[in-house]
């Protein structure tokens, strides 16, 4: 592993200043990915500037409904929050699911969403990879690519995005709320990630030195029967083939509003758009559903071994609309 220096800081400005003034500087928060990504040569810091003492951690419901999720909040606190877990609990489900008790007591809900891919070309740091070293050529692409993405693929890359929370987040508005030498923003989450297009190395809008500091879910009614189902190789620790957070809302007997959003299946986490235009207006049957998710897979883009994932994601977007509608009374 290289030589890095450490620092530590306690407030945000301090934070930012010496992450934004220095190329070779980096945030570190829980550390569960980035220690591994600078052992394996991957990634390459100078210096870490450990922000764990910043005041960010809270989970908190502001005047409007909304709920702000601090960036250093750990995924375990988060969802175990007993207000995640009653008016989100695809949130809270998706971050049981996202890894083992252990990391889930370490990774910070910011590092979550930062967090790199998994792809096995781009993490063993010799086979060529665009997302990697730019112009180098994507491995995947005729090769292993079983875990690969089946939509918002490009040439340059096929590389799946690994969170499962993000998911959940995106299937909900989540806002992105960052500080920067430029001041605040606030991205909204689908934004938030990028598709690789001919720059697979660019992931989000972030400069240099821009620091998440917060999530904010807006207030969503629905959501309070949503649901998050993961589908992998095993049931213990494991990243998905294919995930999906999905809620409804009736009215009337037809679906007058709908979340889905996939994992494991895009090079982002995958907003449903064309699933959920499908299902507003519909009965809540076997048919709409299974047409909703026809229409969200229509446009995959299968490689040699991840075909399979087009049949999975079709029948996890009718089983997860097919159990959501438990949480209606008859």
């Amino acid at each position: 592993m290289q030589p890095v220096s450490y620092a530590r800081v306690n407030d945000v400005e301090a934070a930012v200043t010496l992450v934004g003034g220095d190329p070779g500087s980096a945030f570190l928060a829980g550390g569960t990915t980035k220690i591994d990504l600078l052992r394996f040569g991957v990634e390459h810091s100078d210096r870490l500037v450990d922000i764990n003492a910043l005041p960010l951690a809270d989970v908190e419901e502001l005047p409007d409904g909304t709920i702000r999720v601090g960036a250093l909040a750990r995924m375990s606190d988060v969802a175990r929050t007993p207000i995640i877990r009653e008016r989100f609990p695809a949130v809270s489900e998706a971050l049981l699911l996202g890894a083992s008790e252990q990391l889930r007591n370490m990774a910070s809900m910011g590092g979550n969403l930062c967090q790199r891919t998994r792809c096995s070309y781009f993490r063993d740091g010799v086979s060529p990879c665009n997302k990697r070293e730019p112009g180098t050529g994507c491995s995947a692409l005729e090769g292993l690519n079983r875990g690969h993405a089946i939509l918002g693929t490009s040439e340059s890359c096929i590389a799946t995005h690994p969170s499962d929370v993000a998911v959940a987040l995106v299937a909900f508005d989540a806002v992105v709320h960052t500080a920067g030498l430029d001041g605040d923003r606030a991205i909204p989450i689908d934004d938030f990630y990028l598709l690789p297009g001919d720059t697979p190395q660019i992931e989000h809008p972030l400069a240099h030195g821009e620091l998440i500091t917060a999530i904010d879910l807006p207030p969503t009614p629905l959501a309070a029967r949503s649901l998050y189902l993961k589908f992998r190789d095993r049931q213990s620790y494991e990243f998905a083939l294919v995930s999906v957070a999905v809620a409804l809302e009736l009215d009337h007997g037809s679906i007058s509003d709908a979340r889905v959003a996939l994992g494991g299946v895009g090079t982002k986490p995958w907003r449903a758009s064309r699933a959920e235009q499908e299902l507003r207006g519909a009965p809540p049957t076997e048919e709409s559903f299974a047409r909703a998710a026809a229409a969200e897979l229509a446009e995959a883009q299968p490689r040699t071994y991840n075909a399979f994932k087009v049949a999975l994601a079709e029948r996890a977007i009718v089983r997860g609309l097919r159990q959501s509608l438990n949480g209606f009374t008859a």
